[in-house]
């Protein structure tokens, strides 16, 4: 079933969704990585096969997802698969396919991971959620916290130790935010790594806190 909303293109979403029950369907490497091919295969206007196929014919090669490519019908601009769930920074390059591109991407993975496991039934809790984002600063603030989510969650100390997640990209090789990743406007790799790594005690504080009130 695919969403009312309007993603324009040009438009830039925060894109998130977890798994049902809270089950660990990224804890193991392998699939982690296929989610992220996942995504990568499924952000192309010709697509004619499944992942699946394409994978199995070896007809497929995953290179990396943050760099753009010709009929992209999303760009990324971040992402962090944790174990239970994803988060995806995202600008949107065709109008009104981000439902239709998502509902690929969470159904393939569905496939698969039900024909591995040998399970049956829905992977996801809901839809996938999507926030636009409005203003630079929002711009900023999304992309730090979806990068220090491992470190908040407990799972690394330093958030570029954490494999699937585009933070160590942007603090290695300069060519990201100065030359790719232009949306976001602090291009020195540096200075983006003191403004995330900055704010990292503090929101796991704000984790705590959240914690404390709702449970």
């Amino acid at each position: 079933m695919l969403r009312k909303e309007h993603f324009r293109a040009q438009s830039i979403f925060h894109i998130f969704n977890k798994s049902i029950a809270n089950f660990g369907i990224f804890k193991g490497s392998e699939n982690a990585q296929r989610f992220i091919e996942t995504i990568d295969y499924y952000n192309n206007s010709n697509i004619k096969k499944r992942f699946s196929v394409a994978k199995e014919k070896k007809e497929y090669y995953y290179q990396n997802l943050l760099v753009p490519k010709f009929g992209a019908l999303i760009k990324t601009l971040g992402f962090c698969i944790m174990p239970d769930h994803y988060h995806l920074l995202v600008k949107v390059q065709v109008d009104n396919i981000l439902s239709k591109y998502m509902g690929d991407v969470e159904n393939s993975f569905c496939r698969y991971f039900n024909l591995k496991f040998n399970r049956k039934g829905p992977l996801w809790q809901s839809c996938f959620h999507a926030v636009r984002i409005r203003t630079n600063e929002q711009l900023l603030h999304v992309s730090r916290y979806i990068h220090l989510n491992p470190t908040t969650a407990g799972l690394v100390e330093k958030p570029e130790d954490w494999l699937f997640s585009s933070y160590k990209n942007f603090i290695s090789d300069k060519r990201y935010l100065k030359e790719i990743i232009t949306e976001i406007s602090i291009n020195n790799p540096l200075t983006y790594q003191k403004f995330v790594e900055d704010s990292k005690d503090y929101q796991r504080k704000l984790k705590q806190i959240k914690k404390l009130i709702l449970e």
